[in-house]
């Protein structure tokens, strides 16, 4: 059977340490062989790094400055940024970052000069760039019409924008990866949306311990979730599941499709 790549988390969430040996015993089996972890900030770039060098077979880093987490940047963030993608020499990648509006008082315009600097950094070596964007489509749009990208293309993460919008950002060098969440019955725009991308375009994603499937399609749970709102990063089997319905088309064939576009975007054999 093909074999699975989460292509964004955060495997080294607080919530996720409790239970980070059974949860990483319990990918394996599931056949999850390679998962991108993602930073947000200074404070856990470190974190990130550790748990890749602990798993290296498994886990891809990358790090990022969130734009929730833009207002704590320290004054020379992408200094810190910059120093540990060369010290690294292509084996961490850059995200998350991206624009977001769906935030309280969001400061559009520092995220927008933080996002800038990191795609322009992922630009100069060549790098995988993870995007987050909620309600900012037009400026992030922009951005990207107007900026140097990565020759390998740039990843829009639990892509929720518009049907519309695929053709343009595609022709950008977007790949788009899906998350659970989006197996909703009421989040038709984005199944149709995933029915519009290029079958070379298209990756799958659990954003756990975030972005929990619906429950008629979980498969795995954490036992130190009281309340059942944390996501156990083994969904991934239910995100192809419910991807591979909206699509219609066979599990098999969406494995197959999104461990190649994976493998196509990420260099894993730096990992």
């Amino acid at each position: 059977m093909t074999t699975l790549c989460d292509a964004h988390n955060h495997l080294h969430d607080i919530r996720l340490l409790a239970e980070l040996p059974g949860i990483l015993s319990a990918m394996h089996d599931a056949g999850i062989t390679h998962c991108v972890v993602n930073g947000t900030c200074e404070d856990d770039w470190g974190q990130v790094m550790d748990l890749a060098r602990a798993n290296p077979r498994m886990i891809l880093p990358s790090i990022g400055l969130h734009p929730w987490k833009v207002s704590t940047r320290s004054d020379n963030w992408l200094e810190k940024m910059t120093s540990t993608v060369i010290r690294e020499s292509g084996r961490v990648f850059i995200g998350e970052c991206g624009l977001d509006r769906w935030m309280h008082k969001p400061n559009i315009e520092a995220q927008k000069k933080a996002f800038i600097s990191q795609l322009a950094l992922a630009a100069e070596y060549n790098l995988p760039i993870s995007i987050h964007c909620l309600k900012a489509w037009g400026p992030l749009l922009e951005i990207l019409k107007t900026h140097h990208r990565p020759q390998r293309g740039f990843l829009l993460h639990s892509y929720g924008g518009s049907p519309e919008l695929v053709p343009e950002l595609a022709a950008l060098g977007a790949y788009f990866s899906f998350s659970g969440y989006f197996l909703r019955e009421e989040k038709k725009k984005v199944h149709e949306a995933f029915r519009r991308i290029p079958p070379d375009r298209v990756m799958v994603e659990t954003d756990a311990p975030d972005m929990l499937p619906p429950e008629y399609y979980r498969k795995y749970s954490l036992s130190t979730s009281t309340t059942h709102s944390l996501n156990h990063p083994a969904n991934l089997l239910s995100v192809v599941e419910g991807l591979a319905k909206i699509l219609e088309i066979r599990e098999s064939h969406l494995r197959s499709l999104a461990s190649e576009n994976f493998h196509s975007f990420f260099p894993v054999e730096l990992s």
